[in-house]
């Protein structure tokens, strides 16, 4: 059994707060999971009953649009928390979250973290200001939607992609998304997000090798999407 006092992923969460007998407790009762790519972790409307640290890996957090498409709300990367909210309102799942790549999670029961929640001050607040900060960032999504191009709003997320999960040697994005997870991200069209990035491609701004994605010119992105 891994250490929950030893382990990294403490350090950029909310768990960073808890003291190192209630970290050797929810050791005790947490359960350490593989996940695969592909792989459903909880679906919106279910009830999650806890939270899933991740310890290595990404996950999209996804929401079913009307017309039947999954819109890509957040991308949750090592060192985060997953089913917070939905704990602390007791309300059924708002998001899916789907593994990118392959994960490891470790899950805590409700019962456990709720136990933390009341006894310890420091961590109820981190708890809710990465709650808040989920808000702020679901505010910022509505307003690009509503106030920036198809275009902006890719070339923005190209360098987030950038910016948030780095590059591999031959300097292409290390998330390699597909062509439907970033129309998923940017709330378009899969046939429309494919045409803009062969736009950008011709502009160079970008190269594009096969499914990867290569960032040739951060400026002239930094210029369409802002």
């Amino acid at each position: 059994m891994s250490k929950c006092e030893q382990c990294i992923v403490r350090e950029f969460s909310s768990l960073k707060a808890l003291g190192k007998d209630e970290l050797l407790k929810m050791a005790e009762c947490k359960t350490s999971m593989q996940v695969k790519k592909g792989d459903i972790i909880f679906e919106e409307g279910e009830n999650v009953n806890g939270v899933f640290c991740v310890k290595d890996g990404v996950c999209k957090m996804t929401k079913l649009s009307q017309n039947g498409k999954d819109q890509i709300v957040k991308l949750v990367k090592k060192g985060e928390l997953l089913g917070q909210r939905s704990m602390i309102s007791d309300e059924p799942a708002n998001l899916s979250a789907v593994a990118l790549e392959d994960m490891q999670v470790c899950f805590i029961p409700k019962s456990e973290i709720m136990g933390f929640f009341n006894q310890n001050n420091n961590f109820s607040m981190n708890v809710m200001k990465t709650i808040c900060g989920d808000l702020k960032e679901a505010d910022d999504i509505l307003v690009g939607l509503a106030q920036k191009t198809v275009k902006e709003r890719l070339a923005h997320t190209l360098l987030y992609l950038e910016e948030t999960f780095g590059i591999n040697p031959d300097k292409s994005l290390k998330l390699q998304l597909s062509r439907e997870e970033i129309a998923g991200m940017i709330g378009t069209a899969t046939e429309s997000c494919i045409r803009l990035l062969s736009e950008l491609k011709k502009e160079n701004a970008i190269e594009l090798v096969g499914k990867k994605i290569i960032i040739t010119d951060r400026n002239k992105l930094l210029r369409i999407g802002n």
